[in-house]
């Protein structure tokens, strides 16, 4: 993917990292850009483990993959909101207020010069074949490298770090193009509450999308103190889910808040329907009131939208927390290997198909239907995966057939510039 003094730098009312960032290691080392003069500050590397950026997942490897950033006046940060134009950061100077907006994915090398990329520049899309393909837009979990003395003094989002992870799902519009709801993840946490109905479908969607990001999916049953067990539950999440911790509490009381802090760990984003109790997790895992909270409808169970960003804070026993808006529709996006995961035994089961490309339907020989008829499989579990499997297939192609556009789309402009280069050697002579 692809300096003033720290006094220009606007001031964020976003909370900073813990009091005691001092459990997490690292070493100090001072860089100066080629911005740097005399009397000036340095910018202090991200590495110290004194640094807030430490509280918020900076390591050695990303220490390492800043160096040309450093190197060219850059400041590493952390995106914890995006709002229009604007996100609030976490740098190793605190917290800030930046301009953001679509930006380069990793180039090779960024540019030394910091009116390389001017504020009405800065934004554009690269040509094609460029390092680093087509632009990025920030989102909530980013590492990014700020530019100094953008526009109202503000820093600005040069451009983004590699993302370790992403969890995308497909656009509201249904076109081929994702949207990444969160960046770099370590930890999945999908909230479902006890007090609605169980829609197991929507956690193996959930699961998908989650696998398919790379990170580690929990399930998290929420509302525990609302209903008279949750055994069954349990049971009925852990056969939609197998592999993964499925772990039950009551938020309001506290019962198995423990239980599901020590299953989750780095950066850890809540995922789920309004309603279903994240920002109320998300405060007892935090430890205050930081999140807004509201009440759910007695006949659905189905909330309001009290969450309207992506936000991300630190948590007090170390890693951080990302807060989602509720997910009404979660539509897959080329998640065939978080299908795969998600539905493990049926993937075991297809090995024993007599066919390769068996299809589980009417084939003879099918292993996969062979286990629903002895009730091994559940019917529902496979219904559930041809859906999921239909839904990505169809966005799948789409993405495909958009690509193969922009690649024609790059061929002609190529071409032109070809003939127009030709044209004009010709004149020369």
């Amino acid at each position: 993917m692809r300096s003033p003094p720290c006094a220009a730098l606007g001031p964020s009312s976003f909370p900073g990292p813990p009091a005691d960032p001092s459990r997490l290691t690292g070493r100090t080392r001072t860089r100066r850009g080629p911005f740097s003069r005399k009397g000036s500050k340095t910018l202090p590397s991200a590495s110290a483990g004194s640094s807030p950026l430490a509280a918020y997942g900076w390591d050695d490897a990303l220490d390492n993959a800043f160096i040309s950033y450093g190197a060219a006046g850059l400041i590493p940060a952390r995106v914890a909101a995006v709002d229009r134009g604007l996100c609030d950061v976490v740098t190793g100077q605190g917290p800030m207020r930046a301009v953001t907006g679509p930006v380069p994915a990793s180039p090779a090398d960024p540019p030394a010069d910091p009116s390389a990329h001017s504020s009405a520049g800065l934004f554009s899309d690269p040509p094609a074949g460029a390092p680093g393909g087509p632009p990025l837009v920030p989102c909530t979990g980013d590492w990014a490298a700020l530019r100094p003395g953008g526009p109202g003094g503000r820093p600005v989002v040069a451009a983004l770090l590699p993302r370790r992870t992403a969890i995308v799902r497909s656009s509201a519009s249904r076109d081929s193009r994702g949207q990444v709801l969160a960046a770099n993840v370590d930890t999945v946490a999908i909230t479902v509450s006890l007090d609605a109905r169980l829609d197991l479908g929507r956690v193996e969607r959930l699961l998908a999308l989650a696998f398919e990001s790379g990170a580690r999916p929990v399930v998290v049953l929420t509302k525990a103190d609302r209903v008279p067990g949750t055994a069954g539950a349990e049971a009925r999440v852990a056969e939609a889910a197998p592999g993964v911790d499925v772990v039950a509490c009551s938020a309001a009381s506290g019962g198995g808040v423990g239980a599901v802090r020590a299953a989750l760990h780095g950066t850890v984003v809540l995922v789920g329907p309004s309603g279903s109790g994240k920002s109320t997790l998300g405060n007892a895992l935090l430890g205050r009131d930081a999140l807004a909270t509201g009440a759910v409808r007695a006949g659905d169970g189905k909330g309001r939208h009290t969450t309207v960003r992506r936000e991300l804070l630190p948590l007090p026993g170390g890693g951080v927390l990302i807060d989602t808006p509720g997910l009404r529709g979660v539509g897959l996006f080329e998640a065939a290997d978080g299908l795969e995961r998600a539905f493990a035994d049926i993937t075991e089961l297809a090995a024993d198909c007599r066919f390769g490309d068996c299809a589980h339907r009417t084939e003879p020989g099918c292993a996969v239907l062979a286990a629903v008829e002895d009730g091994t499989l559940p019917r529902r579990r496979l219904d559930s995966h041809r859906k999921l499997q239909r839904e990505n297939d169809w966005i799948a192609s789409r993405a495909d057939a958009r690509l193969d556009a922009e690649r024609r789309a790059r061929s002609k402009e190529i071409s032109r510039w070809q003939r127009r280069m030709y044209r004009e050697r010709g004149r020369g002579r």
